[in-house]
């Protein structure tokens, strides 16, 4: 007889909360090949929970290995942009003590760039100043 919360009768040991009719019982005896089945079943059951967990172990050793050694690598590349920065710093340092010799050198190539055009303006001026002078000797 069902009543008010689902608890119904079992056939041989009274009310349950189950609404099953299963026959099912503890203590009764079953049929051994059933019982051999069953228990085979949760044999490859637990080896299989147990593979997976043992794969899942696996993965995370591997995961770990990983970190590790990229934990190295990132070490390694640390060390290797300090350096470079050391060295970056250097060659700053090296650039403003030669930046005045840069700029004598960018002077006297300002200079040069002057004389040279005031050589070709003399060339120019004697070329015009021979020429001149050799209509002046050929009238005579």
């Amino acid at each position: 007889m069902e009543e008010e919360y689902g608890v119904t009768d079992s056939p041989r040991k009274g009310p349950t909360l189950s609404t099953s009719t299963s026959s099912f019982e503890p203590f009764d005896a079953h049929d051994p090949n059933l019982s051999r089945l069953a228990i085979k079943m949760f044999q490859k059951t637990g080896d299989y929970i147990t593979h997976e967990l043992a794969s899942t172990v696996d993965d995370y050793k591997l995961i770990e290995n990983m970190n590790r050694a990229m934990m190295g690598k990132v070490a390694d590349m640390r060390q290797m942009s300090q350096s470079i920065a050391v060295k970056n710093t250097e060659l700053n340092q090296k650039y403003e003590e030669l930046k005045p010799l840069l700029q004598r050198i960018d002077d006297i190539e300002s200079t040069v760039d002057k004389l040279e055009a005031a050589a070709y303006q003399l060339d120019s001026y004697s070329i015009r100043l021979e020429n001149k002078f050799k209509s002046l000797k050929t009238k005579q």
